[in-house]
């Protein structure tokens, strides 16, 4: 089977993870079934503004790996078209001048069905259907006017679109048949819910493209998390390659009831994504993001951290809190380090000795110092990890006081026992 599809986002703001999951569920189609996917911008004027948001877009999307086939197209352009189309109906009958504007005439008798791929068979009564303004009185054509008619003209077989415009369906079909063309085939998927049922919205956490990529997700985690909102493969398999979802998307399982967007289930699978990296690949794109972040912390010193926290973060936006002792001046609590200042004084004087400074030298002489101070290595431990990394919590202590060189961690705990012993 041949198939079109389009996204026909409006550039009014950041693209909402919503529309991408809509977007993800058409260009998954079409690769599916080798036809194209079509990407239009439904634009009302021709600001700046405008500009910049449809430039976001393209590059939110080719951020997920989504590409498109053809020129990316705006609705303006085809302003004449529509103004042409609806002259002709009036001339026919099918529409009349008001007030300057343009209005078609809606059936007043009978319903207006379609069989939608993922609802079933819907009908609307005619006699709810008010008439439709086309074109209004400064010559633009209006969105169930344009839209409509810009997927006839681009050959569009199916459109596949949040349940919201299922009440903008029946007016298009009724432009459609009064074109003489062919309906396409409608597919009016769910909306994507925060955990507590409500429209996935700011108070929930990231909810567009450019939170998510700030936050550090991998964008192969973000599109298998994705097609999963309201599709599934089978009952049992999540982890797919964008090569998989391809080969196994049909609207054929997609839901119709709401997707709830579970963040720690993006989370986990993102953390799984991450570990199968191969460690150089991993490297570079830790190094890619802190970029873009704008972090300017030596490329070296992370390249040599990232095996460290590979298996350790989720989330490449996890770095900076996890390992940015690496980079930055540490303060540790004192309240932390209450009673444990022998301690800290007594591995700043083992780690003097050490030469050379490596892991497993460190480790070594770490481990004879629990042992002479008659404690458990948790607890010896804690207290230095405190003092050289100022949390609780850290990629391997060994390996993190090599990272950071002998003068540095010795620094760190002189400053640290007298602060605490202070």
């Amino acid at each position: 089977m041949s198939v079109r599809v389009r996204m026909a986002p409006s550039p009014t703001g950041l693209i909402h993870i919503g529309n991408v999951r809509t977007a993800l569920f058409n260009w998954l189609f079409a690769r599916h079934h080798g036809g194209e996917f079509r990407l239009r911008i439904e634009n009302t004027d021709t600001s700046r503004e405008v500009a910049e948001a449809a430039a976001h877009i393209q590059e939110s999307l080719r951020w997920l790996g989504l590409d498109w086939d053809g020129p990316v197209t705006f609705q303006l352009d085809r302003m004449a078209d529509c103004a042409e189309v609806a002259r002709r109906l009036v001339d026919e009958g099918k529409a009349y001048e008001d007030e300057g504007a343009i209005r078609f005439r809606m059936p007043d008798e009978g319903a207006t069905a379609w069989d939608d791929v993922v609802r079933g068979h819907v009908e609307f009564p005619n006699e709810k259907l008010e008439d439709l303004v086309l074109v209004r009185s400064d010559g633009r054509p209006t969105y169930n006017f344009a839209s409509p008619m810009e997927d006839v003209w681009d050959g569009i077989t199916h459109v596949i679109r949040g349940e919201d415009h299922i009440s903008n369906t029946p007016k298009q079909i009724n432009i459609i048949h009064a074109v003489g063309a062919e309906l396409p085939v409608y597919a009016h998927v769910s909306h994507v819910l925060g955990a507590d049922g409500k429209q996935l919205s700011k108070r929930h956490g990231s909810v567009n493209i450019d939170d998510f990529r700030r936050d550090g997700y991998h964008p192969s985690a973000l599109m298998n998390f994705l097609a999963l909102l309201g599709w599934s493969y089978d009952d049992k398999t999540t982890i797919m390659s964008r090569d998989e979802l391809v080969e196994r998307f049909t609207l054929e399982r997609v839901v119709p009831s709401p997707a709830a967007f579970d963040y720690q289930k993006l989370d986990w699978m993102n953390g799984v994504y991450l570990r199968a990296l191969p460690p150089e690949e991993y490297a570079d794109e830790l190094v890619r993001f802190l970029r873009e972040q704008g972090y300017d912390w030596d490329e070296e010193l992370v390249r040599r951290a990232a095996p460290l926290v590979q298996d350790k973060i989720e989330r490449f936006g996890q770095f900076a809190e996890f390992a940015g002792f690496l980079f930055r001046e540490i303060e540790p609590d004192p309240a932390l380090l209450d009673g444990d200042t022998p301690v800290v004084a007594a591995a700043r004087d083992e780690l003097e000795r050490v030469e050379p400074f490596r892991a497993a030298e460190i480790e070594a002489a770490l481990r004879g110092l629990a042992e002479r101070l008659e404690l458990s290595p948790r607890k010896a431990f804690q207290p230095i990890r405190i003092a050289v990394t100022g949390s609780k919590v850290s990629p391997g202590l060994f390996e993190s006081l090599e990272l950071l060189g002998k003068e540095e961690s010795l620094r760190r705990l002189s400053a640290a026992a007298a602060t605490s012993a202070a």
